[in-house]
């Protein structure tokens, strides 16, 4: 069975349905590529993706060792290079809870570089990664 689906509903937006759960995620291109940016753009869903990976596996690993995470935040930025147009940088700056020891610290923060996302990610696309702790 597949993943996803994809239907082009034109004007350069497609809409993007997760087959297991039903969810859906429009995209549309961005605006400085012909878009209106009234959705993700594609390479704004790869750079969140990084996000979300990252924090997904942090999750994981913080049940393991007993660290809760809920109320995690990232902020997430992706630059673009002109020629040939692609994505360029991934910046995630996750804000982690207080609390966390640094024996703990170290252990979420290796999960998080070594999620599938990050791992699949081209070797020339520049992942910026930072971690801010309230303490």
């Amino acid at each position: 069975m597949h993943t996803s689906e994809l239907h082009y509903l034109g004007d350069l937006r497609t809409e993007l349905k997760h087959v297991f759960s039903g969810a859906v995620i429009h995209t549309d291109a961005p605006l400085d590529n012909h878009g209106k940016a009234q959705n993700f753009s594609p390479t704004d869903l790869l750079a969140t993706s990084l996000a979300a990976c990252m924090v997904t596996i942090m999750g994981i690993e913080s049940q393991r060792i007993g660290v809760e995470l809920t109320g995690v935040r990232a902020a997430i930025v992706k630059k673009m290079s002109a020629n040939p147009r692609r994505v360029s940088t991934i910046g995630v700056t996750i804000e982690m809870p207080s609390g966390i020891s640094s024996e703990h610290r170290e252990i979420l923060e290796q999960a998080a570089h070594n999620c599938p996302v990050a791992r699949s990610i081209h070797t020339e696309i520049v992942q910026d990664i930072g971690f801010k702790y309230p303490d």
